[in-house]
């Protein structure tokens, strides 16, 4: 947790030391006082004793987890700085290619995990569309039910037993953990395996692109790891990526390169990253996405075009809605976590139930309506015999087909290719274009937030193509467009309405029809829906991160934080050291505290009075423990520290596997010892003056990635620092609570 997590109410010690005076400031006191003989230290806020009682732990995949901020800023510490000076050429390009050549590592690995979850998935639902079919040809209708709901029951059930069981984190979309992650919220959680094959191939109304973008990320995260120690994987060249830094460019790419892989759209995939998902970005990240999201490009059209030969089996061969979908998903999502906290038995149990009601639905309905006559003239076979098509036999007569099994009993790719196809105007009725929308419509809702992976960009893509339809139809005699373009269209304005993307979202759609035509109406729908979505409520990530409680930071700064000052948020208590503090103080704090940095204090005989020399964090001064480089006195040991450690040995373990406080063996002779907190003190912490304006403090945090911000007084002849802020200090619940006269909205 951060410094001022406030969860420690019975810290009374533990700060540093005056001689002989007490500072008073706004009933904050800093004084040195005598217990049993011993000196006991107080800390900077005790009067007032304001604490963060905000909320430290968010809904993570399915996990209920700590969060705590990653660390973006540079250690700027006397370790660092010599490694930095005593580094070669030949390492700093070594560690320009090694980027590169992750990037490059990460499009083809991506790309080779969307083709065979393609492969597959068309290769299953092939299967399963054909069995049915050839069931129903033979009039065996009730079997043709069994089968094809069996089929989904089965595939339900695994991809629900492996996200209750195994992969919690698989869950649900992943776009939210990722783009959270990227806004450095930091959980050992995020990146667990997804399971898009079964997801998909079960019939769920669900996308991929949600776990595809997860499973770039995964990918990245793993490569980004530095190696592994557990399975002695550690080489010596890796160890430049151990830090977040690199592990948040990584990822980045990953993550565009997921929605690459989905939609095979490259430049959309870093738009995507650039407008949705990523919190940072600078030019040099930006050339290395789109390398990437080239790569797997290159992967996807190389691997299609050799199954196009038949190899690879059965594959190869608005606005107003837009937040009204929200409104729907978010009241969804607090029923089924109310359900999912029972345990994996009621999420399985939820899985069969929504699996069930789809195959009944796509199955049954289609019975409702008539069978239609094949068009004359048709280039393509009329009824289909195969798995997909435009022209369902279902359980029509030779020259019928039904147009909305077409819709319903089908894989979403053929689907969407079914919607947007032009020229055929009269393929679909219009009560079948109704009944589609409101199935899909309500479908989708009450899928998302089961556990399965699953995305969102295929449902809503799928309603609005179906609702642009049923509009293209019902305006048939007023307008000369195509209705195919009525779909995209209204595909469009679903997007637009839910997601609140506008450009990559256009990039994308016009990456996947290959139209430039349509690029001004495209632009004009998406604008249109987005600002009347706007006026209801938020972007649907958006609105999921807040429902799992992760402490997202807005681009701008709330209008009520203009009236407070930064030290009119700062909680405590606020625990600091001595520059040469007592291995016993240290061991005591970390003991007590889950606070992650430390303001380490200069004071006499080290300086002439009392300043601030920086922050120590937490996982710095555990490495520094266990070296036990400890002196008797009270003197500085700085340079032996250097010749014994080296920067990577402070450098960030992977995935939570870092020393912990458990790991060191001081005994009671080495607590009365002395350790030289110099060497990795970062010398240069971000600090602001009490008096800044909060909502500057807010973007200034945001915008600079910070961990840790310092608040230091206007004015001296007073402690060196306020105290410090973090990530949830600048939280609406926290401000509020403090200040609850605050108009929120003003």
């Amino acid at each position: 947790m951060e410094q001022n997590q406030g969860d420690v109410n019975d810290i009374e010690s533990e700060g540093m030391v005056y001689e002989e005076n007490e500072l008073q400031r706004n009933g904050s006191s800093f004084s040195e006082k005598s217990l049993n003989g011993g000196m006991i230290r107080e800390p900077l806020l005790v009067k007032s004793r304001r604490t963060n009682t905000t909320s430290q732990i968010a809904i993570v995949g399915a996990n209920v987890c700590p969060i705590e901020s990653l660390d973006y800023e540079i250690i700027e510490n006397y370790l660092f700085k010599q490694d930095w000076r005593s580094r070669k050429k030949v390492q700093i390009y070594q560690y320009v290619v090694l980027k590169w050549t992750f990037a490059l590592l990460i499009g083809l690995s991506t790309g080779l995990v969307g083709f065979f979850n393609n492969l597959a998935v068309e290769n299953v639902a092939g299967f399963k569309l054909l069995l049915t079919s050839n069931l129903m040809l033979h009039e065996k209708y009730y079997q043709a039910f069994a089968a094809y709901a069996g089929c989904n029951l089965v595939l339900a059930i695994v991809a629900a037993a492996l996200c209750a069981y195994i992969a919690p984190a698989a869950a649900g979309s992943g776009i939210p953990e990722v783009k959270a992650y990227l806004n450095w919220c930091g959980c050992s959680f995020y990146f667990g395996s997804k399971y898009p094959l079964c997801k998909v191939a079960a019939g769920f109304v669900v996308g991929k692109e949600g776990p595809m973008v997860h499973t770039g990320a995964c990918i990245a995260n793993l490569l980004g790891q530095g190696g592994s120690r557990k399975y002695h994987l550690t080489w010596k060249w890796l160890r430049y990526f151990k830090n977040d830094r690199d592990r948040r460019d990584l990822i980045t790419c990953g993550a565009a390169a997921g929605v690459a892989a989905a939609f095979r759209a490259p430049v959309g995939g870093v738009l995507f990253a650039l407008e949705e998902v990523a919190s940072w970005w600078r030019s040099a990240l930006l050339w290395r996405t789109f390398f990437t999201t080239a790569v797997v490009a290159v992967v996807l059209r190389s691997l299609i075009e050799f199954c196009e030969s038949g190899k690879c089996g059965l594959f190869g061969k608005g606005g107003i809605f837009g937040s009204f979908y929200n409104y729907l998903v978010d009241k969804v999502l607090r029923t089924y976590s109310i359900i999912n906290e029972r345990g994996p038995r009621f999420k399985i149990f939820l899985v069969v139930a929504i699996s069930l009601l789809t195959s009944c639905c796509s199955y049954g309905l289609p019975w409702l309506v008539k069978c239609t006559p094949c068009p004359t003239g048709l280039e393509v076979e009329c009824p289909g015999t195969g798995h997909s098509g435009n022209y369902k036999s279902f359980q029509c007569p030779p020259g019928y087909y039904n147009d909305l099994a077409s819709l319903l009993l089908n894989t979403n790719d053929d689907v969407i290719r079914n919607l947007f196809s032009t020229g055929t105007k009269y393929e679909f009725h219009l009560s079948t274009l109704l009944i589609c929308f409101v199935v899909i419509f309500c479908l989708g809702i009450v899928t998302y937030g089961i556990a399965i992976p699953s995305g969102l960009f295929i449902p809503v893509i799928l309603a609005g193509a179906s609702y642009g339809r049923l509009v293209g139809t019902l305006l048939g005699s007023f307008s000369d467009l195509d209705v195919g373009l009525f779909a995209l269209l209204g595909a469009a304005s679903f997007l637009g309405g839910t997601m609140r993307m506008t450009v990559s979202l256009c990039v994308i759609l016009l990456e996947l029809t290959n139209d430039l035509l349509i690029l001004p109406l495209l632009m004009l729908v998406l604008l249109i829906s987005k600002t009347v979505a706007d006026c209801f409520n938020k972007g649907v990530y958006d609105q999921i991160v807040k429902m799992k409680g992760l402490p997202y930071m807005e681009a701008h700064a709330e209008p009520y934080m203009r009236h407070l000052v930064a030290s009119d948020v700062v909680s405590g208590p606020l625990i600091a050291f001595s520059s040469v503090e007592k291995v016993g103080n240290i061991v005591h704090a970390l003991k007590l505290t889950n606070h992650h940095g430390f303001p380490v204090i200069d004071e006499p005989p080290f300086s002439d009075v009392p300043e601030l020399c920086g922050l120590a964090l937490r996982s710095h001064l555990l490495v520094l423990l266990k070296g036990k480089i400890f002196t008797k006195q009270r003197e500085l040991s700085g340079s032996e520290i250097l010749q014994r450690f080296h920067a990577f040995d402070f450098a960030k373990a992977g995935s939570g596997k870092g020393l912990k406080l458990e790991d060191l063996e001081i005994n009671e002779e080495e607590t009365e010892l002395y350790v030289d907190l110099h060497p990795i003190t970062n010398t240069s912490p971000y600090a602001v003056v009490e008096t800044m304006s909060l909502a500057k403090a807010a973007v200034l945090f945001r915008e600079l990635g910070l961990r840790h911000m310092c608040v230091v007084p206007k004015t001296p002849g007073r402690p060196p620092i306020v105290g410090i802020l973090t990530r949830h200090d600048f939280m609406p619940e926290h401000v509020l609570g403090l200040h609850p006269h605050l108009n929120p909205h003003m």
